[in-house]
């Protein structure tokens, strides 16, 4: 994608932490490079569909409200992710974005893309490592951001299925390779609940409060490797569900995964939102997964 030199997206005002995300870097793993990737991709896909976007070009994902200018012509932009018509940011105008009621994240998706330089397969930032994004840090007012070329006029706007940022929607789990070092009764803790998102949460992870997950050992097995949604429990007993950026290895041991269709549904949560778990086997994650994608990406 080959940016228009003269047209830039600026940052205002970032009242709130807000970065470059994209569909993120898988791959790298093995250098220790975490995925990484838009926390809630389903919101991301339908902010970049609505300005006739591919569902993972990069744009801006934001914790709060956000305030931005066009610099260089008019864009074509579209807030909030939860679907809906996209709308002209006319050049040197300033446009004011309040966050969305209830829901932790939002993205700003601009016609073209932010055409931000490549690292390691991808455009978003890596906060924990200060690589990507465009800047290598989170946005900040001054900040200008290349666009690319939109690919033309959009039809209709994408509409997503409802119920995403819905608290109801139980997030589905599937057991986890650490049984042997659980109390016998955590696995149904897990279940039974209830649990609440607590405020200390990140892309890193999500930590969890609610019951006690009892534990047998003393974190003295090897580290092993890690994947988003893996329900990894610290000697506390508290569980954290591994967010984009998790470390690529851990020696806390994995009660159970949160399947990848769910994921969205719990990042998208803001402190205090109840989550409820629900058991479903490995073939059910599947055709989830596959699910998810054909509606999604």
């Amino acid at each position: 994608m080959t940016a228009l030199e003269t047209l830039r997206l600026e940052i205002v005002a970032t009242p709130a932490p807000a970065w470059v995300q994209d569909a993120g870097r898988p791959g790298h793993m093995v250098d220790g490079v975490p995925p990484g990737g838009a926390l809630v991709p389903e919101r991301l896909a339908a902010a970049n569909r609505s300005v006739g976007n591919a569902p993972g070009a990069a744009a801006i994902e934001a914790f709060g409200g956000l305030t931005v200018a066009a610099r260089g012509g008019d864009l074509r932009v579209c807030w909030g992710g939860s679907g809906g018509e996209a709308a002209w940011l006319p050049r040197d105008h300033v446009r004011v974005l309040t966050a969305d009621a209830g829901a932790r994240v939002a993205y700003l998706a601009v016609a073209g893309g932010l055409d931000v330089p490549v690292v390691l397969g991808g455009r978003g930032l890596l906060p924990v490592a200060g690589l990507g994004g465009g800047v290598g840090r989170p946005l900040r007012a001054g900040d200008r951001l290349g666009v690319g070329i939109a690919a033309g006029s959009v039809e209709r706007p994408f509409a997503p299925p409802d119920g995403l940022a819905s608290g109801d929607l139980p997030i589905r789990v599937v057991r986890g390779p650490d049984a042997a070092r659980f109390a016998p009764d955590a696995w149904e803790a897990l279940l039974h609940g209830p649990w609440r998102i607590g405020a200390a949460s990140d892309r890193v992870g999500v930590r969890l409060l609610g019951p006690t997950l009892g534990r047998v050992d003393g974190d003295l097995a090897r580290s092993a490797p890690m994947v988003v949604g893996a329900l990894q429990v610290p000697a506390g007993g508290g569980p954290i569900v591994l967010g984009p950026d998790h470390p690529t290895t851990g020696g806390y041991p994995v009660l159970g995964v949160a399947i990848r269709a769910d994921l969205g549904a719990l990042f998208l949560r803001a402190p205090e939102s109840p989550v409820r778990f629900v058991e479903v086997s490995l073939a059910d994650a599947h055709r989830a997964r596959a699910g998810w994608r054909a509606v999604w990406m």
